[in-house]
């Protein structure tokens, strides 16, 4: 009797890479190993994440939330060496071995636009240990992968109000640093540089819209955003955006990086749809890192009290 024996990590290449670096032959094959790594860890057991970078400067948070339903929070190394950063590189390890150079400090955020008080705000007013929280989000990448992880930053709102938008305001627009001395894959003209993302401007002011600092309990990593970044759970990944160094009040949708190079695949909103197919692949399931089996995607990322965010809207034209 012959048994057929399935691969134990049946994986196709456009749900874990893009087109532009799965083409790439070695470095897909290096993440095909790394990915089946993490699978023989879950097979024999969940694999206790390790501490944080112990050279990372620790925080001292307020409070603490559980915000991913009581799941088990991905392991430090997956968190840390899976990452898209493309100012670092395209493949998936590049920006944890190419991060290092980026300088976080000194380093502050230009604020500006249609608010009653522009400015600036210097990273180390956003450290103080009795504004900040954790929270342990879910997240999903559009590519296929997901994640849970726990940050420590505050609320996005809570500095938005600091500043006064006014009634004009209609979305926030980010911008993260362009650097080509800092990051030199900007120089192969990959993305339009600097990277850009945007949100209405309610969607922005949504308790769980959250600025990260750290994660595991120390400052962030400079490949996962360092030192301040965006955490949307209930987007795709990519809304996310990392080393912020400007925010717009605007009256008019700002340009969002990945929607202006690809407005087919994706779109402004990005919400988490697993009605909504990217184009070349199924959104409906996906692979927790260092997990074997794929689960089923959720609507929002399942974070339902979004949902008004969106009313009467179509979540399949506006994706």
């Amino acid at each position: 009797m012959l048994i057929k024996v399935a691969h134990p990590y049946p994986i196709k290449p456009s749900e874990i890479t893009p087109e532009t670096v799965y083409a790439d032959r070695r470095r897909f094959l290096l993440q095909i190993g790394l990915a089946t790594a993490g699978a023989a860890l879950a097979g024999s057991g969940r694999a206790e994440p390790v501490a944080a970078d112990a050279n990372l400067a620790p925080l001292t948070v307020a409070r603490k939330s559980e915000m991913a339903g009581g799941e088990n929070v991905t392991a430090y190394t997956d968190i840390t060496h899976y990452n898209n950063f493309y100012e670092f590189g395209s493949a998936k390890e590049d920006p944890a071995r190419n991060a290092g150079r980026l300088r976080t400090r000194p380093w502050s955020v230009v604020v500006d636009g249609e608010c009653e008080a522009p400015g600036r705000i210097d990273i180390e007013e956003l450290l103080k240990p009795q504004a900040l929280e954790e929270r342990i989000y879910r997240h999903r990448c559009v590519e296929g992968w997901s994640m849970v992880a726990p940050w420590i930053g505050l609320p996005l709102a809570d500095l938005l109000k600091r500043f006064r938008p006014t009634s004009k305001a209609k979305y926030v627009a980010f911008t993260t640093l362009y650097d080509p001395k800092q990051m030199p894959e900007t120089a192969r003209g990959v993305l339009d540089w600097p990277y850009r993302e945007g949100l209405r401007i309610d969607e922005a002011m949504h308790p769980l819209a959250f600025l990260s600092v750290g994660l595991y309990g120390r400052v962030l990593p400079n490949q996962d955003g360092a030192p301040l970044r965006l955490t949307v759970p209930w987007k795709y990944g990519f809304k996310s955006i990392k080393s912020i160094v400007k925010i717009h009040f605007a009256e008019r949708q700002p340009e969002a990086t990945w929607n202006k190079l690809a407005p087919g695949e994706y779109g402004f909103y990005s919400n988490v749809n697993p009605t909504v197919d990217h184009p070349r692949w199924s959104q409906a399931q996906e692979r927790r890192l260092g997990e074997l089996f794929k689960r089923k995607t959720l609507m929002f990322n399942g974070y339902p009290e979004v949902a008004s965010l969106y009313s009467g809207m179509d979540l399949r034209t506006s994706f």
